[in-house]
């Protein structure tokens, strides 16, 4: 495994292109409206309309050229090489610290909805020697340790949230004891539960492919909105980070081309080609903006998303943090090994165009390192090299269908 510890030796013309390419970042994320409105009276799509909104991808913003660090944005890094409860909540206490505090997040009596990531559920099984929370889904120790911050903020009411693979994923890995701990409600977003009816909520301007989205009413009536996601690869958008995590954001049910399908077919598209779900991800994140960032790279995994094709649990020993998730996602990229900003074909994103610039694009933040402050140590000091995802790691014929 020595080879995942090696310093990537970088050509000056890779250099070049990594520390050169800029971002029109001009907007962050956390500028937005923490809620989303909903749209006026009549404007309601039907479940198909909704499902088959579709329209060319609107025009990319041209990047301009900017000067080191004029954009603003912090991410932390903190490192931890074990899930020790002890540990684990004095290394997410110094990421927020590091940025701050929480006070611009969360104000007294705020509710916040942690978005947790538990891909695939209990239908995968880890590879030997490692847990699920070990490799491939959000560890709850983490979760724990940003939940009790948020309520020394002066949080009301937490809710951890995700569209569930399985009912049982909350139990087994540990999320209900975490619930019980923090007082916080335990949602399934695939269910408008405890509303009787989905919210339909609009992206915006400039959408790329969907126009709106439905979502659990939960989502648009919490005042902070936080992303916690593993730190891995992806087929098809190259890394699956705070951004990607929201994929998990709306039902199955009402997303997919297929009824036979447990998979949100209608986010990835049946053919898995390289443009849609990049955005799809840009279009989620612009519905529901993303107040805090926080990626669990203690323990993960390289090569892919669940425990299939070339996935590989790895070791990081990393906690990355911050307030603007296009900025997060890209500490987290490069801290992997990768170009944040590099394009399809070149990897990470081998099989789909990079989301990251999409985003700074039109402005949700930025993933050029230099327009990024670092807080703790370097990313040089860090880096942990990934292998990029191969295959795509599915096996569909086997699973039983969402119900």
């Amino acid at each position: 495994m020595d080879h995942h510890r090696k310093k990537p030796d970088l050509s000056r013309r890779s250099f070049l292109k990594w520390a050169g390419i800029s971002t029109a970042g001009l907007l962050a994320a956390g500028c937005q409206a923490k809620t989303a409105a909903s749209p006026a009276a009549g404007e309601t799509p039907t479940q198909a309309e909704e499902a088959a909104a579709t329209a060319v991808p609107a025009a990319e913003v041209e990047p301009t050229a900017t000067s080191p660090g004029t954009q603003g944005y912090t991410v932390a890094i903190a490192q931890a090489a074990t899930y020790d409860r002890s540990l684990v909540q004095q290394k997410v206490q110094e990421l927020v610290e590091g940025l701050g505090g929480l006070s611009d997040v969360v104000k007294p009596g705020d509710k916040v909805a942690i978005k947790i990531n538990l891909t695939g559920g209990n239908n995968y099984h880890p590879p030997a020697g490692v847990t699920a929370p070990e490799s491939y889904v959000t560890h709850p120790e983490v979760v724990l340790a940003l939940g009790k911050l948020i309520l020394d903020a002066g949080a009301s009411q937490i809710y951890l949230v995700e569209g569930l693979s399985d009912t049982a994923s909350y139990t087994a890995w540990g999320f209900d004891e975490v619930a019980k701990a923090l007082n916080a409600q335990l949602i399934d977003l695939n269910y408008p539960d405890p509303a009787s009816e989905f919210m339909t909520t609009p992206v915006g301007e400039n959408w790329f492919i969907y126009k709106y989205f439905s979502f659990n009413p939960i989502l648009n009536e919490v005042d902070a909105f936080c992303s916690v996601s593993k730190m891995k690869c992806h087929y098809s958008a190259g890394v699956t980070h705070t951004m990607k995590n929201l994929i998990g954001l709306v039902p199955v049910s009402l997303y997919r081309t297929s009824p036979d399908h447990f998979w949100r077919s209608a986010l990835h598209g049946d053919d898995y080609g390289p443009q849609r779900l990049p955005r799809v991800i840009v279009d989620l994140n612009r519905a529901r903006p993303v107040n805090f960032s926080l990626v669990d790279g203690i323990k993960a995994a390289e090569g892919g998303e669940v425990p299939r094709g070339s996935f590989a649990p790895v070791q990081p020993g990393i906690l990355v943090a911050g307030k603007n998730a296009v900025a997060t996602d890209a500490v987290t990229t490069a801290i992997m090994g990768f170009d944040p900003t590099a394009e399809y074909p070149d990897s990470p994103f081998l099989h789909g165009v990079n989301h990251l610039n999409l985003a700074a694009g039109l402005g949700l933040g930025s993933n050029r390192l230099d327009d990024i402050a670092i807080v703790g140590p370097s990313i040089e000091d860090v880096r942990f090299e990934f292998s990029p995802s191969t295959s795509q790691g599915r096996d569909h014929k086997h699973r039983q269908p969402f119900t």
